[in-house]
């Protein structure tokens, strides 16, 4: 088997955290054709893949990649419409917010409250991604897979995908490629309906209704960019994988007793953010942190890696960070967190040739 090279390809360069070691070899694909041959080709050697779509939720080892990087860099999008409805199939390289901006411009809603998410249309499926009361999982029509154990390429339907808060059977699963997506869409530039109350209240509409989806889509850019979760090379609190850690869903029996722990140390009377959820009750992970004592920049200006300055679940690199120094923070938030509440955060973002202690 090959060895990582030092003067191999830096895949820092293609995540959204700009970290991560050298892969061996990389090969960029611009098409659906290209990803399968260059998959199949791969596995016919015995190389091992590393497929890279976007990179925004990929924390990759200093040591990098022992194989070929595959780039996804197909972005073909084709819109049609089925039993009445309108939908959008896009490659799986297709850039997120491209997408949902040429949906809106095309005059329809859905997808609008997932503006600004960076990434690649095939990732969004495999974390069942959602912000501002919207998953994929809501509108998603179907995924085309190629299955590497056989070479079959299929499409498959939601309830095969085993969608759930930030996760899906293809979650560390390597066996299947995304090779394309689909979403329905709706008519007359309508938005999905609005369950996220800040920004409801943004919009000026009730809980619940709809609106024009490009006014949604303004919106929440405005409100990502204000928390650093719109990329932007020239703000570091934008060189992050997004949420590092996902909200922690607690078992309605073990509910009390970590409510009691966390106002003994908030006091009795702070609100205690808490959201239904259909594994259980949701706490905010952001706000677990807030309170644990983590505030924005931890822990200060000279840090490499640190909390951002706009929102504590993203974790940045400040230009000179190694992915060391981020795992190190994220420990440290981590266990500080437990400390103080005994609620475990549990991270977002795959791990490659690293994780945490």
């Amino acid at each position: 088997m090959s060895t990582p090279n030092p003067g191999g390809p830096r895949l820092a360069d293609f995540t959204t955290l700009r970290l991560g070691g050298p892969a061996v070899d990389l090969r960029r694909t611009t098409t659906t054709d290209e990803l399968i041959a260059a998959v199949i080709e791969c596995d016919r050697a015995g190389q091992p893949v590393l497929l890279i779509a976007g990179g925004s939720n990929l924390v990759i080892g200093d040591d990098g990649f022992d194989g070929t990087a595959i780039l996804i860099e197909g972005s073909g999008v084709e819109f049609g419409r089925a039993d009445g409805r309108p939908f959008v199939t896009a490659d799986a390289g297709t850039n997120w917010d491209e997408l949902v901006a040429q949906t809106v411009q095309r005059g329809f809603g859905g997808l609008e409250c997932l503006a600004g998410i960076p990434g690649a249309a095939g990732t969004t499926p495999v974390q069942n991604v959602g912000a501002y009361g919207v998953e994929v999982g809501d509108l998603l029509r179907g995924v085309q897979l190629l299955d590497r154990r056989s070479g079959e390429i299929v499409w498959v339907a939601p309830e095969q995908l085993g969608l759930a808060y930030r996760t899906s059977r293809l979650k560390g699963n390597d066996d299947e490629v995304v090779l394309a997506v689909s979403f329905w869409l709706n008519d007359a530039a309508r938005s999905a309906p609005i369950r996220y109350r800040e920004l409801a209240r943004e919009l000026g509409v009730d809980e619940g209704a709809s609106a024009d989806a490009a006014s949604v889509r303004e919106r929440v850019l405005a409100l990502r960019a204000s928390k650093g979760m719109v990329l932007d090379d020239a703000d570091q609190d934008t060189w992050s994988a997004g949420s590092f850690f996902t909200n922690p869903i607690l078992d309605p029996a073990e509910l009390p007793g970590v409510l009691d722990q966390i106002r003994a140390h908030v006091g009795d009377d702070v609100a205690i953010p808490q959201f239904p959820s259909a594994a259980g009750v949701k706490l905010s992970a952001g706000w677990l942190i807030e309170r644990a004592g983590f505030t924005r920049g931890f822990p200060g200006a000279d840090a490499p890696a640190r909390l951002s300055t706009k929102h504590t679940l993203a974790l940045t690199n400040r230009g000179s960070a190694t992915t060391a120094d981020l795992l190190a923070l994220a420990t440290t938030v981590r266990d500080g967190v437990a400390a103080a509440f005994g609620v475990t955060l549990h991270p977002e973002p795959v791990f490659i040739g690293c994780r945490l202690p």
